[in-house]
């Protein structure tokens, strides 16, 4: 038993980012289900979901990220997370950690303020019925809607078929506005969210703008609420050193010249796609990632 124990952990700890979201989906979704057995009346997972009333949502500001991991429907659940399965093997071959976790939850939380927008400001005339807001969806479009617009002419294959991201791209948004129509309006407004925030933030990236570091600071500081090895700062020594490089520190020109590397090679990528990489292009991508 203790061996299997080893086994889980040392495997969870192998997973990427986003395999660990995954993850924590399928858990949470398990629990929904357990907690259904004991709850008669309103959903399982109730405290997670975001509601679209203004005046609820203020009791429970933490929702607006906790809707992202909440599935009722099985394959809800497994549609969403097969697509983002699929889109961390490229996010996380091209791109670090940090800048796939701001795109994945910004998507969730500018798709959550666009549904609470959408049903506290525009009229009623124009919506349908809606419950509360849950699935991951929103971040999903995001990172998807991201790559399409970074690396619009890179190919992917589609069963049996090789498409175009940028094809790809205005497929998934033809089909959230044909959605608009449809029975699951609040969640297609809600892609919408996603969907614009990927586009906004690849196009601004491409011109060298993060438009998350904002928001990197926000993941740092909650990340350092859990980290056992942070040491206390009044243990730590601060000696003055001369590490300025052209007014960076050395780290920090190390990473910059790093990413001017990698923003070259995802240029290439866009214009030639993945295939017409070096051994050596493919190597320093596959090690810039860790």
């Amino acid at each position: 038993m203790t061996t299997l124990h080893k086994d889980v952990q040392e495997k969870l700890r192998n997973l990427n980012v986003l395999e660990k979201i995954i993850a924590i989906n399928v858990v949470v979704f398990f629990i929904g289900l357990l907690l259904s057995l004991f709850v008669k009346a309103g959903g399982s997972l109730y405290w997670l979901e975001l509601p679209k009333d203004l005046g609820e949502f203020i009791f429970k500001p933490w929702s607006i990220i906790t809707y992202g991991f909440t599935h009722y429907g099985l394959f809800h659940l497994l549609f969403n997370m097969m697509v983002l399965y699929f889109v961390s093997q490229m996010m996380l071959n091209l791109f670090d950690a940090k800048l796939t976790l701001k795109i994945y939850f910004l998507g969730i939380i500018l798709g959550g303020l666009f549904f609470l927008f959408a049903y506290n400001v525009l009229p009623n005339t124009l919506l349908k019925p809606a419950g509360a807001l849950v699935g991951a969806s929103a971040g999903v479009r995001a990172l998807l809607l991201f790559l399409c617009a970074y690396m619009p002419n890179t190919q992917v294959r589609l069963l049996m078929f090789n498409v175009k991201l940028w094809h790809l791209g205005i497929a998934l948004v033809a089909f959230d506005l044909i959605g608009l129509f449809g029975g699951n309006q609040g969640g297609t407004i809600a892609h919408l969210g996603g969907v614009a925030l990927g586009y906004f933030y690849a196009k601004q990236l491409s011109k060298g703008n993060d438009i998350g570091k904002g928001f990197e600071k926000v993941m740092d500081w909650f990340a350092d609420l859990f980290d056992k090895n942070k040491k206390s700062p009044l243990k730590t020594v601060h000696k003055r050193t001369s590490n300025s490089v052209a007014g960076h520190n050395k780290s920090e020109f190390r990473e910059f010249n790093k990413q001017k590397q990698i923003d070259l090679i995802l240029d290439k990528i866009s214009k030639s796609g993945y295939e017409s990489l070096t051994k050596e292009e493919k190597a320093f991508l596959f090690k810039a990632k860790d």
